[in-house]
């Protein structure tokens, strides 16, 4: 399912004579946070096979941004794996080339949507599957899904793998002012400032669906919340939101560097 970016590779984009400075203390902190995104949401089952993808615009560089390389289980990433690619496809850092989907995805999303400093998509199994079903995906009945309550947008258009630039420019037109992207028949986008949001987002997104899910299969009615409270509640969530995601992201990387301590290399 998973395509390499030489079977269909962009134009080169222009050559940098001044190499930019890739080894500093703030790209390496993004380094290890995105592998410890990518470790942990292995261990939760998000990922699907070789197929998704991570990214986050490195630090200091609005026109650069850092990807899994093509070939490689989410377990497999470590800090030093990862790659760093302009919006052109040329690798400036890392061995091997990103998927094309990855590419030509996460390449338009940045540059279309400054933003959009992080972008993590998946197929992750509850949220996809809300993905494939008639209406809106989330019903709004459950306290974790209000996180999310004004924040999604529905890609209704389908159309295929995103083996070129115009469709990856065709997803990001169809987000809009959102944070939260299903994509019907396909997967989901999260779309945030930095990579503990985008974690914090992933993870609670998908607990959000699976409860969903698991309410739908009992064949009763789901009753929505009241809007009224639905908004306020959301107000209450949001407000101390990018602390909790710190905190979040630190606890995920405490738990790796006891257990798996690897993914910071």
């Amino acid at each position: 399912m998973a395509h390499s970016l030489h079977a269909s590779s962009p134009a080169p984009g222009p050559f940098r004579s001044n190499r930019p400075d890739l080894a500093t203390d703030a790209i390496r902190t993004a380094r290890e946070d995105l592998a410890a995104c990518f470790r942990m949401a292995a261990r939760n089952g998000f990922e699907e096979g070789i197929c998704n993808h991570f990214s986050a615009v490195v630090p200091g560089h609005d026109d650069l941004f850092l990807v899994n390389p093509y070939g490689y289980a989410f377990r497999e990433i470590t800090a030093s794996r990862l790659l760093i690619c302009d919006f052109h496809g040329n690798v400036l850092d890392g061995e091997g080339v990103p998927e094309a989907t990855a590419f030509y995805i996460h390449a338009e999303m940045h540059r279309l949507l400054p933003r959009a400093k992080v972008a993590f998509h998946t197929h992750m199994p509850y949220a996809t599957a809300l993905s494939m079903t008639e209406g809106e995906p989330l019903i709004w009945a459950g306290q974790t899904a209000l996180k999310f309550y004004g924040r999604t947008a529905v890609d209704r258009d389908y159309n295929g793998l995103a083996l070129d630039n115009r469709e990856g420019a065709r997803i990001a037109s169809a987000v809009g002012d959102a944070d939260i992207v299903f994509m019907k028949h396909h997967g989901v986008m999260v779309l945030a400032p930095t990579i503990a949001e985008a974690w914090d987002d992933l993870y609670y997104l998908e607990r959000a669906a699976e409860v969903q899910v698991l309410a739908m299969s009992t064949g009763r009615n789901v009753l929505p919340v009241d809007p009224a409270i639905a908004a306020e509640t959301y107000r209450q969530m949001r407000e101390g939101d990018s602390e909790s995601a710190r905190l979040h992201l630190a606890a995920i990387r405490r738990q790796l560097d006891a257990e798996e301590p690897q993914y910071r290399h």
